[in-house]
């Protein structure tokens, strides 16, 4: 799965490396954007959404909403999307089909199992050439009755752990390269084609190292979250590189 994850980089940067026009004000005027170092399910995030002209940066908040859905608490369960199953379920199916996205990323957090302990490990995750990760998405538009704006919420597709990740978890997000970038926004990919870009990331793409339990807490949101920790004993992973 992937609950938490990082996005400390400005965004031209984005823009840049997606190639994207900025539309982030008129989805969420409210929502400014600022570093963050543990971004968390209900809150708003930037994500590349289709667009006329190419593609479009937008904040979001993360947490999928179908437009059939009763209140807000479903996006509670809708934080990760399956990708073995997001084209044929009714919460993801309609967006899978037609509203896809990318929610960019410097990197993303995961807990390892200790055994014989109490806590699990922490561990950041993040790209080995520094690039953003682009992580596979969906989004959806929610709109009850007297509610003047639809709300606009996205959710991370998830994917098996490639062997390099499974020491950690046995999930991990659908990372896309720049040619599995362009052909998931392209509204004309054929579904085989989609489900062949939800993969697991290649085994040498992803560089990790520990930190400390104090990311656990979503109130927790700064640079220090990012700093290497000693591992504990009995918390050393295995590199089947």
């Amino acid at each position: 799965m992937c609950g938490r994850y990082v996005l400390k980089s400005a965004p031209r940067r984005i823009l840049e490396q997606f190639g994207v026009v900025d539309g982030r004000g008129e989805t969420s005027r409210s929502e400014e954007w600022r570093p963050r170092f543990n971004l968390s399910p209900s809150q708003f995030a930037p994500v590349v959404r289709s667009d006329p002209q190419g593609a479009r940066l937008d904040m979001l908040r993360w947490g999928l909403v179908p437009p059939w859905a009763h209140d807000e608490t479903f996006a509670q369960r809708t934080v990760n999307a399956r990708g073995e199953t997001a084209g044929r379920l009714p919460a993801f199916r309609a967006a899978f089909k037609a509203r896809r996205c990318i929610v960019p990323a410097d990197g993303f957090y995961e807990w390892q199992y200790v055994q014989g302990s109490t806590h699990k490990q922490p561990w950041y995750i993040h790209r080995r050439d520094g690039e953003l990760l682009a992580f596979a998405g969906l989004w959806e538009h929610w709109q009850p009755r007297g509610r003047a704006e639809a709300l606009h919420t996205f959710t991370i597709i998830t994917t098996e752990a490639n062997a390099w990740m499974t020491p950690v978890h046995t999930r991990m997000p659908a990372i896309l390269d720049p040619a599995g970038v362009k052909a998931w926004l392209d509204l004309a990919t054929t579904p085989e084609a989609l489900q062949a870009l939800l993969a697991p990331a290649p085994e040498d793409a992803l560089d990790r190292y520990p930190v400390g339990r104090a990311v656990g807490n979503p109130r927790n949101d700064s640079p220090e979250l990012l700093e290497r920790q000693d591992l504990p004993e009995g918390a050393a992973l295995p590199d089947p590189r």
